[in-house]
Order: structure tokens, then sequence, then C-alpha cells
């Protein structure tokens, strides 16, 4: 226990707190500074509060009016609340802009999608002002160098053709002879990543059957219609991949097989019943008659 000493004067000296609580203000305010209606009344002779509030009714009114803000303190103006907002109209775009825009929109789609347009291969305002054979001379001679590229033309309408029954037939079979083993199944898929190009990938039918949507295709073929109206002509361009059990000259028979099949000489022939039964899974389907077909001469 601790202990200590205490100075009994300090206790002898401390003030009585109860008479300090509570605490009267025995001043009042000046009669000059008190306010009341009363008082006001007097002053400007006014007989009641009534007839002070009818005297200062204008003036409060005025000063209300002054005040007021439309649509926050008061009312809007008549015919105002039924004017819908408008926005500011947007700036006006400046010379070549909007193209411009157009352009990165179109780069902008084609790129996410993972496809090389025109541009990326030739100068595309440049090709614009050249003859057709001219176009597909350059068109060649810009592949040449590449040993496992595929490079070709065709004409505008020819294509037109292809591309209506690829839309209608999206997928098929074609098939590859290898000498001394009989025919390889290859399976094709086209696709319509924009309104300027249209791609057929070639992937062993065997292993799209083993790995389905994640077979890699052995042949990529992208055809660029930037030029297809006013020249009449669209430019064929592709690779197939090394190491991958497929030559550059058996690509080039898979692409010629698949003009004899999606081509305008292959309505009304037993090529395109083939194609039918085949999208619609038909079980008459047959190779047979495929591997007849494909060896064909137009």
């Amino acid at each position: 226990m601790y202990a200590c000493s205490v100075d009994r004067s300090l206790i002898q000296s401390r003030p009585d707190i109860r008479r300090l609580w509570p605490v009267k203000l025995k001043s009042k305010i000046p009669q000059d500074l008190a306010w009341t209606p009363h008082l006001t009344c007097q002053r400007e002779g006014h007989e009641s509060i009534d007839q002070l509030k009818s005297a200062y009714l204008e003036k409060i009114s005025t000063l209300r009016q002054r005040a007021a803000v439309p649509g926050a303190t008061a009312p809007l103006k008549d015919g105002a609340a039924n004017i819908p907002f408008q926005p500011p109209p947007p700036p006006e775009p400046q010379q070549g802009q909007s193209q411009t825009n157009a352009a990165a929109r179109k780069l902008s789609s084609e790129s996410k999608a993972g496809i090389k347009t025109l541009s990326s291969f030739v100068d595309v305002e440049k090709m614009m002002a050249l003859p057709q054979k001219e176009i597909e001379y350059l068109w060649r001679l810009r592949h040449a160098s590449n040993p496992n590229s595929l490079c070709a033309t065709v004409n505008t309408d020819v294509f037109k053709q292809i591309a209506k029954t690829a839309k209608k037939h999206p997928q098929f079979i074609l098939p590859l002879p290898r000498e001394g083993q009989g025919a390889e199944i290859h399976f094709l898929q086209w696709t319509f990543p924009s309104e300027t190009t249209a791609t057929v990938l070639f992937t062993n039918l065997a292993e799209f059957k083993l790995r389905g949507a994640f077979a890699q295709p052995h042949t990529t073929v992208t055809h660029h219609l930037d030029l297809s109206e006013p020249k009449g002509v669209v430019l064929l361009e592709g690779s197939v991949l090394p190491d991958r059990g497929v030559t550059v000259d058996e690509g080039k028979f898979l692409l010629m097989t698949l003009q004899k099949f999606y081509g305008q000489t292959a309505e009304q022939t037993p090529r395109r019943k083939l194609m039918e039964q085949f999208s619609q899974g038909d079980e008459s389907f047959k190779i047979e008659e495929l591997l007849e077909e494909a060896e064909k001469i137009p």
C-alpha cells in the first residue's frame, strides 16, 4: 500500500463548488438592441402585426422573385417542362477523319481475329492505280521468295460462286493421293472473319477426329477481296506449315480440288450432291464416290 503526506493548507483553501453553480446572468440586453414584432409596429406607427405584414408584403414578394431559381426554388416557366433535354451536337469531323476512323476500326477488328490484311503485304492505294495484269504479276513476285507460301489470283466472278457455295457448305473433306498408299483424307473449314477476307483451313482428318477443335491445320489460305470490285481480281495467299506431313505441292493440289467442288462447274453434278450429303450427315455419302469425282478433270 502506497502512503504519502498531504498539505492540509491546500484542502482548507479549496473553494466550495456549491457556491459557484448555477451561475445566474444578472445583466440584460439593452432595450435599443432588442427586436420584437410589437416594437416594430410601434416604431413604424402600425396598430397590429397584421398591418405590419401587409405593409411589407410587396417588398417580400419582390425579394422572393429576385432570389428564385427556376427548377430549383421556383417552378419552370410555362412550356419549359415539356421540352425534352437536347444534348449539344457532336463536333463535326475534320476532312478525312471519318475515313481514317473507319479504316482504324476495320484494322482493329481484323487484328483481334488474327488476320493479316492486304495492307500488310502491299500498298493497297498504289495497287488500285495499276492494271489487273500488273497487279497479278506483283502479287506473285511478292511471295516468290517464301518456299512455303501459296500464292494465286482468282477472277472475281469465279470467287463469288466459290464463296456462295462455301457459306452453304462451310465444311467438307477432300482426298489427297499418296503414291502406293491410296488416298489420305483432309478436312477443310471456311471462315469469313471480315468483309474483305475469306479463309480456308486444311487439317488432316485423322488428327481432327483425335483432337477436334484443338487440331492444328497444316495449310491456311486467305482470300483478299479489297480489289475484287474495282479491279475484278481476288488475291490469294497462304502457307503450308513445315513438318506437318504435307508439302507445298500437295497444298496446291488441295486448292485445285477445292475449286472442283466449290466452283461453278460443280453445279448439277455428283460433286454438289456429295457436298449436300456431307453437310446433312447423310449415311449414303461414300468415300469411293468422293475419290472418283476428285480424279476427274473439270
